[in-house]
């Protein structure tokens, strides 16, 4: 059976009725497609994830994970920019220093904290610390609602993110084949994707009660107009940098400087995990790619079930669902 970890203490967030409709979802789904899923996903609170990255002790590591006051987690749903935020928080924690971007892989300078580098690499981490998740809220480690941490969540236009997501799994050896674009954005939508739904993922960050301890941040808008997106981030952080250390931080985490940095571009990846021939891991680095992808029928669908999803929800996107 696909290796499983629960719980019992986890906290009131995860609803009886969310774990049940999880259980009869994921039943029906791992009857069906049992080989692929025993061998390469753990099933977690229903959500898949990565066996080559993840296990039943870096799940027990995560939920234990003391957070400290001043640490710093950047949380995204599967390629929303994490590995932008793992390239721009060190920069602005150490007022512009390029050292740990140019000596450091990402996926140590700022671990993920569900994944089982952190148990292997905490100890050498300096505070102030940054970690990146991909979590859901109602699974963050308890100590994130006790301590003073921060949480920068960063959200992408699913459109664009289903689009980048497809890719990714072309090229990532240790994820199923994803098929063609269309079964893919079928299992996108129905949350058989890594970390379950994107509509669960934002409702369930959207609506904490971390007051003005999380901050809310688009993919698009850093895009944009890097240099004020990092102002917002440095103010938020306390750090508060000048002008020119601010540009000095958006040179260093344009797409074109991450793209041609190998502690950040998975170049050091041997091609058995990640295989550069079949998709780049930093593809275009643009918003709206979706355009080239999604046919009429596709964009009907899509926008009909994210409306569904999120109907009754007090937020509203950032984003034009058309």
């Amino acid at each position: 059976m696909c290796a499983q970890l629960d719980f019992s203490h986890v906290d009131e967030r995860s609803s009886v009725a969310f774990s049940f409709s999880r259980f009869l979802q994921w039943f029906v789904f791992l009857s069906a497609n049992m080989s692929a899923t025993e061998t390469m996903y753990i099933l977690h609170h229903g959500l898949l994830l990565p066996t080559e990255t993840h296990s039943t002790d870096s799940l027990k590591f995560a939920h234990e994970f003391r957070f400290k006051d001043d640490d710093v987690v950047a949380v995204t749903y599967p390629k929303s920019g994490t590995i932008w935020m793992q390239e721009i928080l060190p920069l602005v924690l150490n007022g512009g220093d390029l050292t740990p971007i140019h000596t450091i892989p990402n996926w140590d300078r700022v671990p993920w904290l569900e994944e089982s580098r952190l148990a292997l690499v905490v100890d050498q981490l300096v505070s102030p610390r940054a970690l990146v998740s991909h979590f859901p809220y109602n699974l963050m480690p308890p100590s994130l609602s006790t301590s003073k941490a921060k949480v920068i969540y960063v959200m992408r236009n699913p459109k664009d993110l289903v689009v980048s997501s497809y890719y990714f799994h072309q090229m990532a050896e240790f994820l199923e084949d994803p098929g063609t674009f269309d079964e893919f954005m079928d299992k996108f939508l129905e949350g058989r994707v890594l970390f379950g739904k994107w509509t669960d993922h934002m409702k369930s960050w959207m609506n904490t009660e971390l007051g003005d301890r999380i901050m809310y941040l688009t993919f698009e808008e850093m895009l944009q107009d890097l240099p004020a997106a990092l102002r917002r981030i440095s103010n938020f952080l306390g750090r508060n940098h000048s002008e020119e250390v601010i540009q000095k931080i958006a040179e260093h985490c344009s797409f074109k400087a991450m793209k041609s940095n190998t502690m950040s571009n998975f170049s050091l990846v041997p091609k058995v995990y990640m295989d550069n021939d079949k998709s780049h891991f930093f593809r275009k680095g643009i918003a709206g790619d979706w355009e080239n992808h999604f046919s009429s029928e596709q964009l009907a669908r899509f926008k009909s079930v994210i409306r569904k999803e999120l109907e009754g929800e007090s937020f509203s996107l950032p984003w034009s669902m058309d």
